[in-house]
């Protein structure tokens, strides 16, 4: 995309978000609207201890939370007015560390301006909040280091960005070998037309940007990152007939995914994995991705990747390797792995997920929106 365009979407976005949202009640469509039951109980109870001006100005209800945070540094890409970083501030812990960065500067005043407040209300006796006003295509030139964030956040960011590969290649950067993304976003059915793509409205809205879903994996693989692992999905009903006019036959499904960077080493071996529990909100159940459940003390054959992924992230403390073929409590489907068909298309999910209502869905897994946004 040429760059007086890419400079020109910037420039919408920053005024979508910075002047003509006020609340969530301004919002044309019910893309940016998660049920809020799907957020857990000890992550809610964090949103109770944020000021509620922070709150006021967050587009969404939905968090993007992954598990295990004790400890960890953590950067939020799109972070707003700041309430994603208040409830993980809370999450990380007085030694933990959460960075948040917008390019809406009004958006960052509003979250700069509530840091004492939190700090008091958590009984902090040292920040480990920060906010940043940036570009998430260009962290470099908001100082933020190579290899410095055990964990990179985002939710219903990426979309509005127009060089999304550019973007994954900063968060890439970023991370330590072994961290990971943890992020929603808005994927199409199809390539998105340009009448889409040209159109503020949609593009505000999270739609006009969103990338083909297969995509996806094709950068995520360029870049280095191991095969996107697929998480939850939901269908966006627009509802909103004139803007469902414009898009046509194009659908649109929020999804969670997760992209581990990993240190580049031997090849892991597929093994069994038994989950040793008690990592905080799922103390006897872990809900890894649309494909993998690990509950406590139970054996799961894992293929390489996943193996992989487990041995050398935050969760390798977390889960006891084994040889496949050792004797191991009953597999939980590991006879099962060779003729598994691992799920990786959103839509699929999204519709089987449908089907099966009510379903459970990993905690802290947000959909789209949810965020106050960034380039």
């Amino acid at each position: 995309m040429a760059a007086p365009r890419e400079a020109e979407i910037h420039k919408d976005v920053q005024n979508y978000y910075g002047n003509v949202l006020k609340t969530s009640a301004d919002l044309q469509t019910n893309t940016c609207v998660t049920p809020a039951k799907l957020i857990p109980r000890h992550i809610r109870e964090t949103l109770q201890n944020i000021h509620e001006d922070v709150t006021s100005r967050y587009y969404g209800c939905g968090l993007v939370v992954p598990e295990r945070l004790e400890n960890c540094h953590i950067l939020d890409l799109g972070s707003g007015s700041g309430r994603d970083c208040y409830a993980l501030s809370q999450l990380v812990g007085e030694t933990g560390h959460v960075t948040g960065i917008d390019m809406t500067k009004v958006q960052v005043e509003v979250a700069k301006a509530y840091l004492g407040y939190h700090m008091e209300k958590f009984g902090f006796q040292t920040p480990n909040v920060t906010f940043l006003h940036g570009c998430i295509e260009k962290l470099a030139d908001a100082g933020i280091q190579n290899e410095s964030y055990d964990i990179v956040i985002s939710n219903c960011v990426i979309n509005l960005v127009p060089d999304k590969e550019q973007a994954l290649r900063e968060v890439y950067r970023v991370l330590k070998h072994g961290g990971e993304l943890y992020f929603s976003d808005v994927y199409a059915s199809l390539e998105v037309p340009e009448d889409i793509k040209s159109h503020k409205i949609l593009w505000g809205e999270c739609l006009g940007g969103a990338l083909y879903w297969k995509d996806l994996a094709i950068i995520a693989q360029k870049i280095g990152f191991c095969s996107p692992r697929l998480v939850t999905a939901n269908i966006i009903t627009v509802q909103n007939t004139e803007l469902e006019s414009v898009i046509g036959d194009c659908r649109f499904v929020s999804a969670t995914f997760r992209l581990f960077k990993l240190p580049k080493t031997e090849p892991a071996k597929r093994c069994q994995v038994v989950y040793s529990g008690g990592i905080t909100g799922h103390e006897k159940e872990l809900i890894f991705d649309a494909n993998f459940t690990f509950k406590e003390g139970e054996a799961v054959e894992v293929d390489e990747e996943t193996a992989a992924i487990l041995k050398n992230s935050r969760f390798a403390q977390d889960f006891v390797f084994t040889p496949t073929g050792a004797a191991l409590p009953a597999p939980q489907g590991g006879s099962e792995l060779e003729t598994k068909v691992m799920i990786r298309d959103p839509f699929k999910l999204a519709e089987e997920s449908d089907k099966m209502q009510p379903r459970r869905v990993p905690q802290g897994a947000g959909g789209c929106c949810g965020k106050n946004k960034s380039c």
